[in-house]
Parts: C-alpha cells; sequence; structure tokens
C-alpha cells in the first residue's frame, strides 16, 4: 500500500483516496481460531497480554451472527462462521483483535416459525449490542468494527446510533456488513460473475462461500434445491444484501412473498446443489482485502491511543471527557458506566 501524508496539526483532514492492496490469503482455511491460542480472540488471552496488545493496535472486530436454519446440508452457524473465519486472517495480518461472535442475532418476519432459527427480539439484540460496546470500549477498544453475517442489516445502526447517542463519548464504530464491500463479487454469469443464480439465502451463492470457508461443517450428499416465489412481479423487491439495487428492499415489505416455513420448509431459497467453492475464492480475497484496508486506514487516521476530536462529537464537557477517555484503572479515570447505566 503506498505511503500516505498525514494532515499536518490543526490543519482541516486531506480525504485520502482508498487503495486496497491484493494479498495472498489461506483458502479453505486450514481450521478455525476460536479455541486456539493465537493472540486473536479477546476473550482466549491473558488480560496481561490484551493490556500489551491494547498499546500496539486498540481496534477491535466485533463478529456479529446468527443461528439459523440453512438447510439439510449446512450447519445453523453460518453467518457466524461465514465472518468469523474471514476476519481471523485479517486480525492476525493487521495486528487487531477479535472477540468472540454474537451467535443469535434478529430476523425478519420471513424467518419466524423455522426450526433451527432462534430469533431474539429486535430490542434484545440491540441491548446486546450497545453492552459489548460499551464494555469493549470500557476495556480499551475504542475503535469498532462491527462485522455483520447476517440479514440483519437494518438493526445494527440503531445500536450504534443509540449507544452514541446515550454516551456521547470519541471513538470509531463502524458497522460493516461482508457482502456490501464487495458487490460486484455475486454477479450472475450473464454480468461476468460465477453464479448461476442471484444471491437469496443458503443458496448457490451462500453455499459456495461456506464450502470455501469451512468445509468441515458442510454436507453436500443432502443439498437440496427450491424455487424463489413471490406474490408481486420480479423487479420491486431487492433480494439479500440488497445488491440488485432495487426500489425496495429486502427487509422492506411483509406479504408481498410467502414466509419460509410456509414455502422453503428445507431451509434453502434457490440451488444450494449448485455451490462449489471455486466460486467463492475472488469474492472471499476481495473481501479481506478490503477488509485489510479497512483497519489499516483506521489506524493509521487514528493510531493507537488517538481518537476523533471529541469536541466535534460531543456536547458532554471536557473535564468529563478527559476522565472517561483515560486509560482503563489510571489515575483520574472513570468508566463509562459512570455515564449512566442501565441504558
Amino acid at each position: 500500500m503506498a505511503t500516505r501524508k498525514k494532515a499536518a496539526a490543526n490543519k482541516e483532514p486531506v480525504m485520502r483516496k482508498l487503495q486496497i492492496k491484493k494479498h495472498k490469503w489461506e483458502l479453505p482455511p486450514k481450521e478455525g481460531k476460536m479455541e486456539s491460542a493465537d493472540p486473536i480472540y479477546f476473550q482466549n488471552m491473558p488480560y496481561a497480554h490484551i493490556e500489551d496488545r491494547l498499546k500496539k493496535n486498540d481496534l477491535i472486530i466485533l463478529p456479529i451472527g446468527s443461528t439459523e436454519a440453512h438447510g439439510p446440508n449446512a450447519c445453523p452457524g453460518e453467518d457466524t462462521f461465514l465472518v468469523t473465519r474471514m476476519a481471523e486472517q485479517v486480525a492476525k495480518k493487521v495486528g487487531c483483535t477479535m472477540a468472540q461472535p454474537l451467535w443469535y442475532g434478529s430476523h425478519p418476519y420471513h424467518h419466524m416459525g423455522m426450526p433451527g432459527t432462534i430469533l431474539v427480539p429486535e430490542e434484545t439484540f440491540i441491548g446486546m449490542l450497545k453492552a459489548m460496546m460499551a464494555g469493549f470500549w470500557n476495556t480499551g477498544f475504542r475503535k469498532m468494527i462491527l462485522l455483520n453475517g447476517h440479514g440483519q442489516e437494518y438493526v445494527i445502526p440503531t445500536a450504534i446510533h443509540q449507544f452514541a447517542k446515550h454516551f456521547q463519548v470519541p471513538g470509531v464504530f463502524i458497522n460493516l456488513n461482508w457482502y456490501h464491500a464487495i458487490p460486484d463479487e455475486f454477479n450472475t454469469k450473464d454480468k461476468g460473475g460465477p453464479y448461476e443464480t442471484p444471491f437469496i439465502h443458503a443458496d448457490e451463492v451462500e453455499t459456495s462461500w461456506s464450502l470455501a470457508l469451512f468445509p468441515e461443517f458442510m454436507d453436500q450428499s443432502v443439498a437440496v434445491d427450491t424455487v424463489p416465489k413471490g406474490w408481486m412481479p420480479d423487479g420491486h423487491i431487492d433480494k439479500a444484501g440488497n445488491l440488485l439495487h432495487r426500489p425496495i428492499a429486502w427487509y422492506g415489505q411483509v406479504g408481498c412473498g410467502p414466509t419460509e416455513i410456509s414455502a422453503y420448509p428445507e431451509g434453502c431459497v434457490g440451488k444450494s446443489t449448485k455451490a462449489d467453492p471455486e466460486k467463492a475464492y475472488k469474492g472471499i480475497s476481495a473481501f479481506m482485502d478490503y477488509l485489510t484496508a479497512l483497519c489499516e486506514d483506521i489506524m493509521e487516521t487514528f493510531p493507537v491511543g488517538k481518537l476523533p476530536p471529541a469536541n466535534q462529537l460531543t456536547e458532554r464537557s471536557p473535564e468529563e471527557i478527559k476522565a472517561i477517555t483515560k486509560k482503563p484503572l489510571s489515575k483520574g479515570w472513570k468508566s463509562i458506566y459512570s455515564l449512566g447505566y442501565p441504558f
């Protein structure tokens, strides 16, 4: 990545052009790291090591997944493993930390009733996200990427903004949905992509990515296909990730198509038998290249211990901000919970 000149002190920041460098990644990964001693996951490290790590990189990735039916061939933790398997390699490369994932998520109405799908009410889910953000901010990780692997992208920004409105503390808080970072990598063959069908749910696309990232949790011998259904003419309502840029977001309606349990009790919407890990490798590499660039750009813009200017982000007094943003347990420090709990 080319060296960039930093803006001089007390001058307006210069907008830099995004540069994404290509890296070599291990695909499929040899193994997951959730129970590894590799210095990646916050929950797996001795606390003294965490404090040393914060001196070098104070960015943390919070993987946000779900537990959800994905057909007879796939594991219910698919959405979680999709983001953790990619983020693990990136975290190791850039030196940031990951939190163990949030395994249970929010779901749109059409998923109700499906065995294997655990529906968390939006208010509960948002509360959990805010609690995670507050706890990690209080520990010293004041730059966060909420990396989402599930169709709950309409809920996560609410958690970020409720957190920000309540605490008004400086920091970097980003919601990244993996599929939004690389929309061109989901193109069908008629648009130059590798897929025969558009990305929907537990289908050719999602299953291809799963086979590429965690084949040990998949069994294609029992894969099934279904035919997507809807009552409105095709073209109004978008599909997964709103990647087709149609007028109505996939989650922006109820009643224009059947629920999953009535139309797709198999748990798959599309052709999972068409999945092939080779179709996903290019897209996975592109996403991990992007996530690497994002992490590096955050840390270049705000090096360790530096935060966005509080006087441009909060109406709290300088004295209050000074105490809150000190190193945890240092002289004069106050925890984030002194600003109010519950929230």
